[in-house]
């Protein structure tokens, strides 16, 4: 593997997505506000359900995975973008780059396999509901979490690899608010053809095939959902199904749109467009997405914060 010296002896340049207009400096005001509200939001989404012994059940476990996976994710990419538009230092080092894109890449992993888990547990709890406490044991609970994790690490580590073993030289300026790798393959001094073709197969891997389980588990959802005689049970079953379904558009669309071109089509402007709705917006939609449209999370909170108010009186 060929590793350049300039490689390890010169930091990255991070060009960022704002400079210090007026209208910027909103934007950036903006971003901090949505930072703020996702850490929030997802912090109190894993304490909510680990606190709540009625939301230890495989659905929650599986979706408290998922504000861990969104808090870290924001914490990967918003503050070091923070930290470099307010001090007016835009570099980051070999080791800061390669750290982002370990993280970044393996909770997109992670979360695309989550997400397909998340989607085969609500088809049994529909479709399979006796057979429920079997198919979808903590056991079994425990085991999708764990290999979703595994699987996007290891993509992680291949990702993170591959990408520092090209040599890169002229500006070193990453035309993005963080180490993104395609953005960083447009500055590599050798051909990248076949790394991009390693990519693609990742991507294959990482987002269609999750995308062919969760097609095929909603469609037999749906099938169930419209013989059900009951309304009410109809109702729940969309509502939960559909919470999950806006998750799943939002987070394939970018991640498809980004991931599977070709880095000769990559707009910048685009990239960083795309990259802040999914690394951004979407972990402060998300917790928002499943509490509001979830009457046991939100009657979680609100004994929570019925506690809270009771011993604050006696106190």
């Amino acid at each position: 593997m060929y590793w350049n010296n300039r490689t390890f002896n010169s930091d990255f340049i991070l060009l960022g997505i704002f400079d210090h207009s007026p209208t910027h400096t909103f934007l950036f005001t903006l971003v901090l506000a949505i930072f703020l509200v996702a850490l929030m939001g997802n912090s109190a989404m894993v304490l909510l359900i680990r606190v709540d012994a009625r939301l230890h059940t495989p659905m929650y476990i599986l979706l408290s995975q998922l504000s861990l996976i969104d808090l870290m994710l924001i914490c990967t990419t918003v503050p070091k973008m923070a930290f470099n538009y307010l001090s007016g230092r835009r570099t980051i080092s070999l080791a800061g780059c390669g750290t982002q894109i370990f993280f970044y890449v393996s909770l997109l992993g992670v979360e695309c396999f989550l997400l397909a888990a998340m989607s085969y547990d609500r088809y049994v709890a529909i479709c399979q509901p006796l057979r429920y406490p079997i198919l979808m044991s903590h056991k079994v609970c425990g085991l999708l979490a764990a290999a979703s994790w595994l699987l996007g690490y290891s993509d992680g580590i291949t990702v993170l690899v591959v990408a520092l073993s090209f040599p890169y030289c002229g500006a070193r300026e990453i035309s993005h608010f963080f180490c993104d790798v395609p953005s960083m393959l447009t500055l590599s001094c050798t051909s990248t053809s076949d790394f991009e073709r390693l990519m693609f197969t990742c991507c294959v891997v990482m987002l269609l095939l999750p995308v062919v389980i969760i097609i095929a588990s909603y469609v037999r959802v749906i099938l169930a959902v419209l013989r059900m005689g009951s309304g009410e049970g109809r109702r729940k079953a969309f509502a939960t199904c559909s919470s999950h379904l806006m998750v799943v558009g939002m987070y394939y669309g970018a991640g498809m749109f980004i991931y599977m071109q070709p880095i000769s089509h990559h707009s910048p402007t685009e990239n960083k467009m795309v990259s802040a709705f999914y690394t951004i917006l979407t972990p402060m939609l998300n917790p928002l997405i499943y509490s509001l449209r979830n009457r046991e999370v939100a009657r979680a909170f609100m004994k929570v914060l019925g506690k809270g108010k009771f011993g604050q009186r006696m106190g």
